[in-house]
C-alpha cells in the first residue's frame, strides 16, 4: 500500500507488467535494429485499473497502475536511480542546498523541463503542490477528501513552510533538524507539482478548488490534464478496455521514439498469457500457475525482477474486531505463533519455482541495497506449527472443538485476500493448512483489490480481521525505507491499528541528523525491532515473472527497482 507507499499497496504484478531483470531466456531471435514509431502494448494485470487520478493523490499511497499513469505524464521533483540515490540531471530540482542546522533546504528548478504549453515550470506550481498536500492532510471534517500519505517525508507536522523564493527556487522549512537524506528521498521526491495557472480555479477558496479538483480527478479527459512535463500526453481511454498515451513534443527529458503507448485491460491472467503468445501484447507477465507453459511464448524473453518491498499479511489488531480476535492479534506471542505457521520456503519452492527470499523484516535481502540488515538473513520465527501451538498452550490457549480457545475467544477468524490468481488461492489454503495444525481455523475469503482496499482502510475496523493485499508493499514513494507510513501509530496506511512506543522512537531516529554510519544503525535498529515485534505477518518476497517481445527494446535496461514505474521513451522496437 508503491510505495508504495506509498508508501503504497501493491500486488507483484498488481501492475505486472514491469520490464526487468536478471536471468533473461528467449526462445527466438530478431533483428536489433531500432526503428523510429511502433506501439507498445502493456498488460494490466487483471483488477488494476486506474481509480484515483492526479492530483488527488499527489503523495501517499495508491495502485502501481495509477502511479505509473502519472509518471507518464507528470515528473515529481527528484529522480530516483536504480541504487536508490538522486539524479538531479534528469529531475525537476538541479540542485538542493541544506542548511547547517538541516532544517531549511533550499531547491533550485532545472530550467530544461517545461510544461507542454511551453510556460516554464515556476516554483509558484511547487508550493501550489505542497498545499494540496498540506490541506489534505490536516483531516477536517470539511475536506472534500483526505490525505492518505500522513507520517510519509513527515507529512504535515515536520513542515513548517514552503515558500517560493522567486521563479525558481522554493525554500522549504522544517520544524525539527532532520536527516536529510531521508527528508530528501521521502519528503521532496515524492512531491509532483502541476501547473497551478491551469488547476487554481478557485485562488481565493481553497476548498471550493478542492472540491474542483475532487470532481475532475476520474475524468482525464478534462482540460486541466492536457497540460503536463512528463514524457507523454493522456490521448484516450476506453472503460475496462485501454488508456493511451502518445508522444509529449515538448519534453525536457529524453523523447520518444514510440509513437504510442497503450495500457490494456486483462480479463484474467490465462487471456494476458493468450496475448503474449499471439503477440497482441509487447510487455506483460508470465503467471506463476502457468510456470509450466512459459515455452509457449517463442518470441518473447523472459525476465525475473525483484522489486524494493516486502510482503505481508495485516492482522487487524484494533480492540473491537470481530470475535475478539484484535485484542488476541495484539499480543506478540500470538503473531509470533502465527509466524511459525507460515512455511515460507514451500510457498517460494511449491508456487514460485524456487525464486523467492524468506522475508523476516521490512527491508528485503533482493534487491540488493546497501539498506539491508544482513544480520536478519535468519528469520526469528522460522516455519514451525508445532512449537508455534506450544507457544499458544504456554500462555492459556487449550483446543475446544479444535480450536484453540482463551475465555471466550477463538482463533477462528477470516483472512480476505484478493481474488483472481490461482497462485494467490492456492497459497492462502496452504497458510490455512498449516495454521490448522496449530489450532487455528480460517475462513478465506477472496475479493477484488478495490475492496480489500476500502474495507481495510476505513475507520470502523469492526468488519474484518486478517488481509491480504496479494503482493506487498513497494517503497515508493517512501524511496528512504523507514516505516513512518504504515508502522507508527495512528500513520495513514497502518491499517491494522499497530502502536508500539518503541517502534515510534525507533522510526523518529531514523529521521534525525547524524552521519552516513549513525544513520544506518538507526535503520538496523528499526529493522531488528519490526523483525522482534511482528507489527504484521511476514510472507516470502517474490520476483515477478515479466515477458517482453522479442523485438521490444531498452525495457531491462531501463528497470528501476526503486522506484518501481515503467520508461517507454526509453524504448525501440525494432523492425
Amino acid at each position: 500500500m508503491h510505495k508504495s507507499a506509498s508508501w503504497r499497496i501493491t500486488a507483484i504484478g498488481l501492475i505486472g507488467i514491469l520490464a526487468s531483470g536478471c536471468g533473461a531466456t528467449s526462445s527466438a531471435s530478431h533483428s536489433a535494429t531500432p526503428a523510429n514509431g511502433g506501439t507498445a502494448v502493456i498488460a494490466l494485470a487483471p483488477q488494476t485499473s486506474p481509480n484515483w487520478f492526479f492530483p488527488v493523490r499527489a503523495v501517499g499511497y495508491g495502485s502501481d497502475v495509477n502511479m505509473q499513469l502519472e509518471g507518464l505524464m507528470y515528473k515529481p521533483l527528484l529522480d530516483i536511480t536504480p541504487s536508490d540515490g538522486i539524479n538531479f540531471a534528469h529531475s525537476l530540482v538541479s540542485s538542493i542546498d541544506v542548511s547547517s542546522n538541516d532544517t531549511v533546504f533550499t531547491l533550485h528548478l532545472n530550467p530544461k523541463y517545461r510544461w507542454s504549453n511551453n510556460t516554464p515550470i515556476t516554483a509558484q506550481d511547487v508550493v501550489f503542490a505542497w498545499k494540496i498536500i498540506d490541506t489534505t492532510s490536516s483531516s477536517a471534517p470539511n475536506l472534500p477528501w483526505i490525505h492518505a500519505g500522513s507520517g510519509v517525508g513527515g507529512v504535515p507536522t515536520l513542515w513548517k513552510s514552503v515558500v517560493a523564493l522567486n521563479p525558481k527556487t522554493v525554500v522549504v522549512t522544517l520544524n525539527t533538524p532532520s536527516n536529510p537524506v531521508w527528508f530528501e528521498h521521502n519528503g521532496l521526491a515524492p512531491i509532483t507539482p502541476v501547473p497551478e495557472a491551469v488547476w487554481n480555479k478557485y485562488p481565493q477558496n481553497f476548498m471550493q478548488e478542492l472540491a474542483y479538483i475532487k470532481s475532475v480527478a476520474n475524468s482525464p479527459t478534462a482540460a486541466p490534464y492536457h497540460v503536463v512535463d512528463g514524457p507523454y500526453q493522456f490521448a484516450s481511454m476506453q472503460a475496462n478496455n485501454d488508456w493511451v498515451f502518445v508522444p509529449n513534443p515538448h519534453y525536457g527529458g529524453h523523447p520518444s521514439s514510440l509513437s504510442k503507448v497503450i495500457f490494456q485491460y486483462e480479463t484474467s491472467p490465462q487471456a494476458e498469457f493468450e496475448g503474449l503468445k499471439t503477440g497482441t501484447i509487447t510487455l506483460g507477465y508470465l503467471p506463476s500457475s502457468l510456470w509450466s507453459s512459459r515455452q509457449e511464448l517463442t518470441h518473447d524473453v523472459l525476465n525475473t525482477a525483484y522489486l524494493f518491498g516486502f510482503d505481508y499479511l495485516q492482522p487487524n489488531l484494533n480492540p473491537n474486531a470481530p470475535g475478539g480476535l484484535g485484542v488476541a492479534f495484539n499480543q506478540r506471542y500470538v503473531r509470533e505463533a502465527l509466524e511459525m505457521g507460515i512455511n515460507q520456503e514451500g510457498i517460494i519452492k511449491a508456487f514460485y519455482h524456487g525464486h523467492g527470499v524468506v522475508e523476516d523484516s521490512p527491508i528485503p535481502a533482493k534487491p540488493p541495497t546497501k539498506f539491508y540488515d544482513s544480520a536478519l538473513s535468519q528469520p526469528l520465527y522460522p516455519y514451525n506449527p508445532e512449537q508455534g501451538k506450544k507457544l499458544l498452550e504456554a500462555h492459556g490457549w487449550r483446543l475446544v472443538n479444535g480450536v484453540m480457545t482463551k475465555g471466550s475467544t477463538q482463533l477462528r477468524f477470516t483472512l480476505t485476500y484478493v481474488s483472481g490468481s490461482n497462485t494467490d488461492a492456492d497459497i492462502v489454503q496452504l497458510i490455512k493448512s498449516t495454521w490448522a495444525k496449530e489450532g487455528i481455523a480460517v475462513t478465506l475469503t477472496p475479493q477484488p483489490f478495490d475492496q480489500i482496499i476500502a474495507q481495510a482502510n476505513q475507520t470502523d475496523p469492526t468488519k474484518w480481521n486478517m488481509v491480504w493485499w496479494g503482493g506487498g508493499w513497494t517503497y515508493e514513494p517512501d524511496f528512504y525505507p523507514t516505516g513512518g507510513g504504515l508502522f507508527k501509530s495512528g500513520a495513514g496506511a497502518n491499517f491494522g491499528g499497530y502502536s508500539s512506543s518503541e517502534m515510534n522512537q525507533l522510526i523518529a531516529e531514523t529521521y534525525a541528523p547524524g552521519s552516513a554510519a549513525q544513520s544506518q544503525s538507526r535503520l538496523d535498529a528499526y529493522q531488528a525491532w519490526a523483525a522482534k515485534d511482528l507489527p504484521v505477518l511476514w510472507m516470502p518476497w517474490t520476483p515477478a515473472f515479466n515477458v517482453h517481445a522479442v523485438n521490444l527494446h531498452g525495457t531491462v535496461k531501463t528497470f528501476n527497482p526503486v522506484s518501481d514505474l515503467l520508461s517507454p521513451n526509453y524504448w525501440t522496437l525494432s523492425q
